[in-house]
């Protein structure tokens, strides 16, 4: 891990969660910030899952942070083939993926998340978390639609 600022401090922030669309936003967000000279931060997070009003079985040894952990980790790995010389930090936060991203934005030059929406709707063509950070980010938002 480095320390995901490039060589003018630009950052450049991806929300990853495993999916192939967001790996496709990362390997974008990894080209541009390789073109730009730009740190790179992927960001993924984890929550607790929610149960309402029963217990919800989890196995003794369930760890989401853990797991989210080697998830991200070895998606950095398969960006330092392209991109030997790319300056990445990843981190891993418990929350909810929308008010974090917003949150990790700040002092960020771009803020990359990927799409999963379908449909013919505004609404449904953007995923709910790629929305809310399209209203809220405190940076430019691009959204990567494959």
């Amino acid at each position: 891990m480095t320390n995901g600022e490039g060589k003018a401090g630009q950052r450049i922030v991806v929300g990853f969660d495993g999916s192939e669309p967001s790996m496709d936003a990362m390997r974008w967000a990894a080209g541009y910030a390789e073109l730009t000279g730009s740190g790179l931060e992927v960001v993924m997070m984890w929550e607790w899952p929610t149960n309402y009003g029963w217990t919800l079985p989890l196995p003794a040894d369930y760890d989401p942070a853990a797991d989210a952990q080697e998830v991200v980790s070895k998606a950095v790995e398969l960006l330092r083939s392209p991109h030997p010389g790319l300056d990445v930090r990843w981190k891993v936060i418990e929350g909810h993926p929308a008010p974090t991203l917003v949150e990790q934005s700040r002092g960020a030059d771009l803020l990359v998340v990927g799409s999963r929406g379908h449909g013919e709707f505004a609404g449904m063509l953007l995923g709910s978390v790629s929305e809310h950070c399209v209203a809220h980010a405190h940076c430019p938002v691009l959204v990567f639609r494959n």
